[in-house]
């Protein structure tokens, strides 16, 4: 693919390499408690998307009036940062840190981890006594080891703060990071957006080459290239500079883009480090309340 470019002085022509897809990785169903939970990572074949570790897709459902809302009370992390989409419903948030707010639908909750955090992710009491629908996304995404004990942040997003982008006719992206305008400035340079296709569009989609892509169906069927992606399904992509994508139907992506790290990686329930003596120490500093 050739496209015109300029570097502000003089437009040029150069080649542009279209990524295609390597694989199809389909979402476990996995529920916790009453909640529906489908993971497309990590699964088999698929251990992470360097730096995009595991995604937790919970719902779509419907919860009753004078429901137990969600089941994740007081838990500890450290290493890594977790992105949350509350696509519909609400999430309120508290954490040793200090952070606090009720997010609602459109809106994101960015926390950072780094050197340790206890945080509870429940339903406020309005959701608890009314119901309604709900679904969200959860995403963890890996920090490098000179960033693994970064001091701890927690950013509420609404969905007024998050920039619509017309992307082609019918493509609608709502970037988080990693763009001109998104309202977090990611500590890794991590772009991170949902991409909302209507029936029958098509757009080619940024990917910078070297860059790992994220790409999750949450809704709907896509296809890239000349090649299907089931709803619920990760596809992994070749390297290029941009991905060609289609949707007969509509759809709603997960989409992303980032520098993988490649360094060592030990994973033990919600702690992510270099070494198992970190994952140790963390254990250790948890237990006697340090986080």
């Amino acid at each position: 693919m050739v496209r015109l470019v300029s570097d502000g002085r003089d437009p040029m022509w150069v080649t542009m390499t279209t990524r295609t897809l390597a694989s199809l990785h389909r979402a476990i169903r996995d529920d916790i408690d009453t909640l529906v939970t489908r993971r497309p990572v990590p699964g088999a074949g698929l251990p992470q998307v360097d730096p995009f570790l595991f995604l937790n897709h919970h719902g779509p459902q419907t919860y009753p009036p004078g429901n137990g809302g969600l089941p994740f009370g007081p838990h500890p992390h450290r290493g890594f940062e977790t992105v949350t989409f509350i696509l519909e419903g609400s999430l309120a948030h508290h954490d040793t840190g200090g952070g606090e707010s009720i997010v609602e639908e459109g809106g994101v909750q960015w926390m950072t981890a780094g050197s340790g955090l206890t945080h509870a992710e429940l339903s406020p009491e309005s959701f608890k006594r009314e119901g309604g629908p709900l679904e969200i996304l959860q995403l963890w995404v890996n920090l490098p080891a000179r960033l693994k004990m970064t001091t701890p942040a927690y950013t509420p997003v609404t969905a007024a703060e998050i920039p619509a982008v017309d992307m082609a006719p019918g493509v609608r992206m709502l970037p988080v990071s990693g763009t001109e305008g998104a309202p977090i400035e990611s500590l890794t340079g991590v772009m991170l957006a949902t991409v909302e296709m209507a029936a029958g569009s098509s757009a080619t989609l940024p990917a910078p080459a070297g860059r790992n892509v994220f790409f999750y169906t949450v809704r709907g069927a896509a296809r890239i290239g000349d090649d299907a992606v089931p709803e619920h399904t990760l596809a992994k992509l070749t390297d290029g500079d941009g991905i060609d994508v289609a949707s007969e139907d509509g759809c709603l992506l997960l989409f992303g883009h980032a520098d993988p790290i490649g360094e060592p990686m030990v994973a033990h329930g919600p702690f992510v480090m270099n070494t198992r003596e970190e994952i140790v120490q963390a254990i250790r500093d948890h237990q006697a309340g340090k986080f």
